[in-house]
């Protein structure tokens, strides 16, 4: 059964944004995804873990000890602090933490390769073209931080939504599909950081003024462009000037703000605790987000891109790989991440979904690696309104299909939005006043604490 949602409905329940923003119609349909499920609204936050390339399934969350050598591979399970869970032996710090996680161990789909399989991971909807590395295009749905910045902004002098780490490509080509803003435009591009928050010389050079513009000249012109705003409608048809004016009015926005500079300022935190993250760029990646959350930044990606080779599509040399580079720095730095945002009260309100675009195959290739595999494979999901210490689905005998419960890129989507408080039956528009659902999935209940 569905309900109308009028405006006075909408003020109520804190969504105002949603109206003033002219993403939806003046009414909604809305059906029990924003009234009758658990959890809708808990989360303030949701920080994803991209892990482009594609994480093994049966060499991190679902191991088969019980298979054949050629599939099982080289790692041995291990014990959790939730009884009857085991994870790879290379997690330990996971381990520990388990009882504050979920894992989905049968998310599935049909897409191979990594262009428009990351494109699904990242926007919640199949690629038009599947099985291709398409490269960004203006009429692509838009990543999930756009889609949040146009339908729950910040009111806050910090972005509504930021990419940490590198732009993703596959090899020489241009940007991979599912990073931008799509055909919602540049208005509502996430903030991009791509240094290495490691670095002995980190700093967002974006939110700082140029010495030669002092206080003065940058109130000048922030009021000259106010003033070239007001003539935009005659002459801005398409929308397209008006959505670079709006970037740069949020530029200028977060370069006058003191709480976005602080909040990208690694340089408050403890020692110990960046100690305790890792002082590796994943580690580090990982405390920015933590302080972004606390800054209630709405919706933050962490990029693991490609470096020196250090990346998830593991063809080949995939057990030296995993345990030698891969799964130290991840195990530390989102145990460490987890682990830190419960300690300080957030993880109820921060959903953190750790994923890649598809697994790796159940059989060892000639290579000792293995290869893409999106049939099923295994994310890990936590707070936000999500279970603690529970596990949702199965796989095969070989970590090879589903065998119960099988969970869509677009599922996970819908569960996400349910739980930032947007209602999953919604369209958005482009720039044309063209409808777009916001997802074709249906959200995870047996995720829902």
């Amino acid at each position: 059964m569905s309900v109308l949602i009028n405006r006075r409905d909408w003020i109520s329940a804190g969504t105002l944004s949603f109206l003033a923003s002219g993403a939806i119609g003046q009414s909604l349909s809305v059906t029990q995804a924003a009234d009758g499920l658990a959890r809708f609204g808990t989360a303030k936050s949701c920080v994803i873990v991209f892990l482009f390339g594609g994480q093994g399934q049966q060499d991190t969350y679902d191991l088969k000890p019980a298979a054949p050598s050629e599939i099982r591979g080289e790692f041995s399970p291990i014990s959790t602090n939730v009884v009857g869970t085991q994870i790879c032996e290379h997690l330990p710090s996971m381990a520990k933490i388990m009882d504050k996680v979920t894992i989905i161990r049968s998310m599935s789909h049909a897409d191979f390769e990594h262009g428009s399989a990351s494109y699904t991971a990242l926007t919640g909807h199949p690629h038009p073209l599947p099985g291709t590395n398409t490269p960004a295009r203006k009429e692509d749905f838009p990543t999930y931080g756009a889609v949040v910045a146009r339908l729950k902004p910040t009111e806050r002098s910090v972005p509504s939504a930021a990419v940490l780490g590198p732009v993703m490509h596959q090899g020489n080509r241009p940007p991979m599909a599912g990073q931008n803003a799509g055909f919602l435009g540049q208005a509502f591009e996430p903030f991009r950081v791509d240094k290495d928050p490691n670095a002995q010389d980190f700093a967002v050079n974006e939110l700082a003024l140029p010495s030669e513009i002092n206080g003065g000249r940058f109130e000048s012109r922030y009021d000259l462009l106010g003033r070239l705003e007001r003539r935009l409608p005659a002459v801005d048809g398409n929308g397209e000037i008006q959505g670079m004016s709006d970037l740069k009015r949020r530029a200028f926005g977060l370069i006058g703000s003191g709480r976005s500079r602080q909040a990208f300022d690694l340089n408050r935190e403890a020692p110990v605790l960046r100690d305790t993250y890792g002082r590796h760029k994943f580690g580090q990646t990982l405390l920015l987000a933590r302080r972004l959350v606390e800054a209630e930044v709405p919706l933050i990606t962490v990029n693991w891109a490609r470096s020196n080779r250090e990346e998830w599509d593991t063809h080949a040399k995939n057990y030296p790989t995993m345990k030698d580079k891969l799964l130290p720095p991840f195990d530390r730095g989102l145990s460490a991440f987890i682990s830190d945002l419960d300690d300080r009260g957030l993880l109820d309100s921060t959903m953190v979904i750790a994923l890649g675009e598809f697994g790796r195959t159940p059989r060892i290739n000639k290579d000792a690696g293995r290869d893409h595999w999106p049939d099923v494979y295994s994310i890990l999901v936590a707070g936000g309104g999500v279970k603690r210490g529970a596990i949702v689905g199965a796989s095969d005998q070989h970590a090879a299909f589903p065998m119960t419960d099988p969970v869509g890129p677009w599922d996970l989507s819908a569960t996400m939005y349910h739980l930032l408080g947007i209602p999953t039956d919604i369209h958005i528009v482009d720039r044309s006043g063209r409808p777009y659902s916001l997802t074709p999935g249906r959200v995870i209940t047996d995720l829902l604490s």
